[in-house]
């Protein structure tokens, strides 16, 4: 398999330039996680989150010039694919106001016949 060295900016791994492998479209993938095993070796590792940004881009073309990945300090791991008959996140909140993240919303006011 092919592998790129790619840039890594922000976080523990600042400044570092590791080999990623690329997928069978010639891309890194879009988010790469990197397990921290814990210092006291009891507990469960930490995952620290990267996400795939363009690097730069050419002046006279404007072509994309590679790739880096950037520190996601919220350490959200990948999105899921969101289908039409998928449940919606428990924790991201729809905007009806009541944060419970159902997104039921009031019946509109019923018309007169």
């Amino acid at each position: 398999m092919k592998s790129e060295n790619t840039p890594f900016v922000g976080g523990p791994l600042d400044g570092r330039v590791l080999p990623i492998l690329l997928g069978p479209t010639g891309h890194p993938p879009k988010v790469y996680e990197v397990p921290v095993p814990d210092r006291e070796g009891g507990g469960p590792p930490t995952v620290l989150v990267y996400r795939r940004v363009p690097a730069g881009y050419s002046r006279r073309l404007g072509l994309q010039q590679g790739w880096k990945y950037e520190y996601d300090p919220s350490g959200q791991r990948g999105r899921r694919l969101k289908w039409p008959w998928s449940k919606p996140d428990p924790q991201t909140d729809t905007g009806n106001g009541t944060g419970t993240g159902t997104g039921t919303t009031d019946a509109p006011p019923e018309r007169p016949t």
